[in-house]
């Protein structure tokens, strides 16, 4: 019988209505508010009488619907990944980077082969090669496919630390920093600052990897595998060895992050000015940003290069008396060293190689960061959502 008089009385009301939208929303809402009345005494007359207060609720129960639904169309949209979940970020930063230098360091390892090798000051007559790709070809020639690959194990089991507290720490104090310094809006001096501090980090654990790597990727290199080049350097030059290069490699990465997160960050705000996630423009900001910070620091990388390795023919040029048993120590030294042996030209020694190796190796880093903290934050997103629809 209710439904009955209700059919009826909706053909009424469209019939009296007619065009006019104004009392027809007015009928449809009185409609609703009816129909969520019968429907709430319905279920109230299960465990008690229907009261005068039902109304009320009934309105308080639709209010709460409506914003259930808003807020469950806001977690459907697309997820702001720069804001991530309150306790989850640094978790989140750290996975992201670690997957992101491993990847890196490995898909540009027989580039950097090569560079090693263009940055030698007194490179043997089989080992002098015109440009990256001849370089490339003659390797693989004559010592064989693997030839460019040694030492990646050692790079890999630094890189993935060394990068998760890198891109953590940057992501951190960047936020700090720029609260502080430009509240609401992006700073350049705080991205800069961030990234010298994460560099500080960074290097303090990959350096001893970068010792074994460029001695294993030498000419010649007299080394079976990571753990006999370890081994050696421990026993014969002690630990000290292995972060003989620390301060040259942060006088060279200081200013070589601080001038490649500026201009990351710099290119983002052109390229892509709401901070979404965007492939294209964190993989052209990357290469760009490498780029630019490769080719003004090479100087410096020569100068780590020579620290690194202690090559056999820089070190009887610069101690005659001592010939190979002395050894080049600080960067005032491998400076002295460098130009002594090279002139200026020598200090942009392999130059080209740098280029193209942080070129693609900063785009992939910077691609693989970004998408592993926006896949991450959407499945914590996700999850979160999950957790407030059971309550």
């Amino acid at each position: 019988m209710e439904a009955d008089g209700f059919v009826r009385r909706r053909r009424m009301t469209s019939e009296t209505a007619g065009n006019d939208s104004g009392v027809a929303g007015a009928s449809a809402g009185a409609e609703v508010r009816w129909m969520g009345g019968r429907f709430w005494g319905v279920s109230e007359s299960l465990v008690g009488s229907l009261t005068p207060r039902i109304g009320g609720e009934t309105e308080i129960q639709t209010v709460e619907c409506i914003r259930n639904a808003q807020d469950g169309q806001a977690d459907d949209s697309e997820p702001d990944y720069e804001g991530l979940p309150q306790g989850a970020s640094t978790c989140t930063h750290m996975l992201a980077g670690a997957v992101a230098g491993i990847m890196e360091h490995c898909l540009m390892f027989p580039i950097d082969c090569v560079k090693t090798r263009m940055q030698s000051l007194q490179p043997e007559p089989a080992a002098r090669y015109k440009n990256v790709m001849d370089a490339l070809h003659r390797i693989v020639a004559t010592e064989g496919v693997w030839r460019p690959m040694r030492g990646l194990n050692a790079t890999a089991v630094g890189a993935g630390p060394a990068h998760a507290l890198y891109f953590a720490c940057y992501e951190k104090l960047k936020k700090t920093l720029s609260d502080v310094i430009h509240p609401g809006a992006n700073s350049h001096l705080a991205n800069g600052t961030a990234g010298c501090v994460a560099t500080l980090l960074h290097d303090a654990i990959m350096n001893p990897a970068e010792v074994v790597k460029q001695r294993m990727q030498m000419y010649n290199s007299p080394y079976r595998g990571v753990l006999d080049c370890t081994r050696a350097v421990w026993q014969r030059e002690g630990p000290s060895a292995f972060y003989r290069s620390y301060t040259t490699q942060l006088t060279m990465n200081v200013p070589f992050q601080a001038l490649h997160f500026m201009t990351y960050e710099y290119l983002q705000e052109l390229l892509n000015p709401h901070r979404q996630y965007n492939p294209s423009s964190h993989m052209l900001s990357g290469a760009l940003a490498g780029a630019i910070a490769a080719a003004a620091t090479t100087p410096l990388d020569v100068c780590k290069t020579l620290l690194n390795t202690q090559e056999s023919g820089a070190l009887t040029s610069s101690s005659p008396n001592k010939g190979a048993h002395g050894q080049i120590s600080g960067l005032a030294h491998a400076f002295r060293t460098v130009y002594r042996l090279g002139g200026l030209k020598g200090f942009f020694k392999g130059v080209q190689a740098r280029v193209i190796y942080q070129m693609p190796s900063t785009a992939i880093s910077w691609s693989v960061y970004e998408f592993f903290k926006y896949g991450l934050t959407k499945h914590e997103r996700d999850k979160r959502r999950g957790q407030h629809m059971e309550t």
